[in-house]
């Protein structure tokens, strides 16, 4: 594995990285805006893949038409949520909960997402990987979301590692550009990549979560 380095920690997308959650976020989005007659946008919904929330309702609000605060959205979205939670459950990607317990039992790993905290805890808890994870750093949390290095960086500073000594696992454009600017090694992973996102910048790009696994575990 040509990554030259010693790992210390591995960092864990959410949406699209564990749980196939990047259409759903968006539906989310667009259920909690029906009842003010206001539609997410082609534009919006393109936006949601990859970025926190706060950057997405700053992003909606100044399309107009979205009288709530940002507490009063994120209360609407998470509760859009539980209803497609309901009907869908966590629809979990291919190796999540085996890939992160065999990769936990090796090293310190966190969890860092633009989804807020009960949207994370909400899928976290139906994966049952709560014990996994050292740190779970979600939206709001962090002041500015992905794609600044911001998330990860201070993911690393609280597990007391070094950037450059953790991996990413990522899906999205932004989350990858998050993360290399960081300084971590980042893998791309394919498999939950629906909407086509650029992975060209992870230093490496596999098609699962079990490949990620085969990459890290074969050291």
């Amino acid at each position: 594995m040509a990554m030259g380095l010693e790992i210390a920690a591995v960092c864990f997308d959410l949406d699209g990285t564990l749980v196939d959650s990047e259409g759903e976020a968006a539906d989310s989005l667009e259920l909690a805006l029906r009842p003010l007659g206001r539609p997410l946008t082609a534009t919006e919904r393109d936006f949601v893949v990859g970025h926190g929330f706060g950057e997405i309702y700053t992003f909606i609000k100044a399309g107009g038409g979205l009288p709530w605060s940002s507490a009063e959205f994120e209360e609407a979205v998470f509760q859009a949520r539980l209803t497609l939670f309901a009907r869908n459950g966590a629809s979990e990607l291919p190796g999540a909960r085996e890939v992160v317990r065999r990769i936990a039992a090796r090293w310190p790993v966190a969890l860092v997402t633009g989804s807020t905290r009960s949207e994370a805890n909400l899928m976290i808890d139906a994966l049952g990987l709560a014990d996994c994870f050292k740190l779970t750093l979600c939206a709001g949390e962090y002041p500015q979301g992905k794609p600044s290095p911001i998330p990860y960086k201070q993911a690393a500073e609280t597990l007391g590692v070094s950037p450059e000594r953790c991996v990413a696992i990522e899906d999205s454009t932004a989350g990858i550009s998050s993360a290399r600017s960081a300084g971590m090694h980042c893998i791309g992973v394919r498999e939950g990549n629906r909407y086509g996102q650029d992975q060209s910048q992870a230093h490496q790009i596999v098609d699962t979560l079990f490949d990620v696994e085969a990459l890290l575990l074969s050291r």
